[in-house]
C-alpha cells in the first residue's frame, strides 16, 4: 500500500447537456505555465505517468487514435478523436462515448485547469470526479518533479476513490446530493 494520499475534494460541479447527458466540470489551479501542463495532457510519454490510459501518439494532432483504459496488466483500447488542440489553451477529444474538453488559462500563479467531462448518465459523475481527481494529483506531482506512479483502475481503491466517490456524489448535482 502506498503512502499517497488525494489532496481536498476540488471545485466540482456538473450540469445536463441539452442531448439528456452530463458534464462534469473540475477545476484545478497547477502552479505552471500552460505550455508545461499542456505538454502533460498531449505529450504521451507525459500521459502515460498519469492518465487513466495510455496515448498511442502526440494528442495535440487533429484525428482519430487510440487510448488504451489501463487496470493493473490489462489494457482495453478506445476510439478516439481530437476534435480541437489550440495550444496552450485548449483540447477536446471524444473518448468512447465520452466528450473531454481540457480548457487552461494563464493565471498570476500558473494555469487554471478546467476539464469539461461529458458522460451518458448522471452516475458516471462521482466516478469521474474522484478518477480525474486522482489522476490530477498525479499529474500536479509529475508537474512538480514529485513524481509517484499513476493510479487507475482497481489500484485507485487502495488511494481513497471510494472516498471521493462518496464525498463527489453528495456534492454534485443529479447525484446523491440533488
Amino acid at each position: 500500500m502506498s503512502t499517497f494520499q488525494p489532496g481536498p475534494l476540488r471545485e466540482a460541479d456538473a450540469t445536463r447537456t441539452d442531448d439528456g447527458r452530463w458534464t462534469l466540470k473540475f477545476v484545478r489551479e497547477l502552479a505552471h505555465p500552460p505550455e508545461r501542463v499542456w505538454a502533460a495532457l498531449t505529450d504521451p510519454a507525459q500521459v502515460g505517468q498519469w492518465a487513466p490510459f495510455r496515448a498511442e501518439r502526440d494528442l495535440s494532432e487533429l484525428g482519430a487514435t487510440t487510448l488504451a483504459m489501463i487496470d493493473g496488466d490489462l489494457a482495453v483500447d478506445l476510439p478516439a478523436t481530437v476534435l480541437r488542440a489550440e495550444p496552450p489553451t485548449l483540447l477536446e477529444y471524444a473518448w468512447g462515448e465520452d466528450l473531454l474538453r481540457w480548457e487552461l488559462t494563464p493565471t498570476p500563479a500558473g494555469t487554471r485547469l478546467t476539464l469539461r467531462h461529458t458522460v451518458a448518465g448522471s452516475d458516471d459523475l462521482p466516478r469521474a470526479a474522484a478518477g480525474w481527481h486522482l489522476c490530477l494529483d498525479v499529474a500536479e506531482r509529475l508537474l512538480d518533479g514529485r513524481p509517484v506512479p499513476p493510479i487507475r483502475g482497481r489500484a485507485a481503491l487502495e488511494h481513497g476513490w471510494q472516498d471521493l466517490h462518496d464525498a463527489y456524489a453528495k456534492e454534485l448535482p443529479g447525484t446523491l446530493g440533488e
